[in-house]
């Protein structure tokens, strides 16, 4: 969680596979799902992890901080992720298997990311979560394009700038694509991996 509320990642930490927890976010994401952001209710979200709505407010005081909560832990596997891809060796097979991982993701949480991209404008932390995100992934990217031979730099044809356009390209194309089919995702993934093959000069 963002470092602003330390006392709530304390909380989170101590929690750690705390199972009434743990079902009150796959609540909230399934309700997502059948009744979208606006219209699901504490209520519903207590009602479906099978506790009251006053057992609820012990772990969280609103339905918008349930829902931080349950974008957190998704990012959290995609900080992995980025983690992962920045320290692979080699550039081409780093690509790979950071769009593969991702397409995993979205495949399995896409209605998460998805309410994360529409609500980081106007939460605040899921703004900032997905900033986070957005800035840990730009950095493996970076990383990635640096070692195929791209010069280090912010100028527009350097990397950092390269990575940052690539970042938000992959990130808009997997909301839209996301919401048609697995295929469409699939398809989408791999013409941006084709897309930062040619930007670091590996496509074939």
């Amino acid at each position: 969680m963002p470092s602003h509320h330390p006392a709530r990642s304390r909380r989170s930490t101590e929690r750690k596979g705390d199972l009434r927890e743990r079902a009150i976010l796959d609540t909230c994401e399934a309700l997502l799902a059948y009744k979208g952001y606006n219209a699901m209710t504490v209520g519903d979200i207590a009602q479906g992890a099978g506790i009251t709505r006053g057992a609820l407010y012990f772990y969280f005081g609103s339905k918008q901080e349930v829902v931080v909560a349950l974008v957190a832990r998704t990012v959290e596997h995609l900080w992995e992720r980025s983690r992962t891809t920045a320290q692979t060796d080699e550039p081409r097979q780093a690509i790979a298997d950071a769009m593969q991982r991702t397409v995993e993701l979205w495949n399995e949480h896409g209605l998460v990311m998805r309410t994360a991209i529409d609500l980081s404008l106007t939460v605040p932390e899921i703004g900032e979560l997905w900033s986070h995100t957005a800035d840990l992934f730009i950095t493996a990217i970076t990383a990635v394009l640096e070692r195929a031979g791209i010069q280090a730099g912010t100028e527009p044809e350097q990397a950092s700038a390269m990575a940052r356009a690539l970042c938000w390209m992959i990130e808009r194309t997997f909301y839209h694509a996301s919401q048609e089919s697995r295929e469409t995702l699939q398809g989408a993934s791999a013409t941006c991996e084709h897309i930062w093959l040619t930007s670091a000069g590996l496509a074939t």
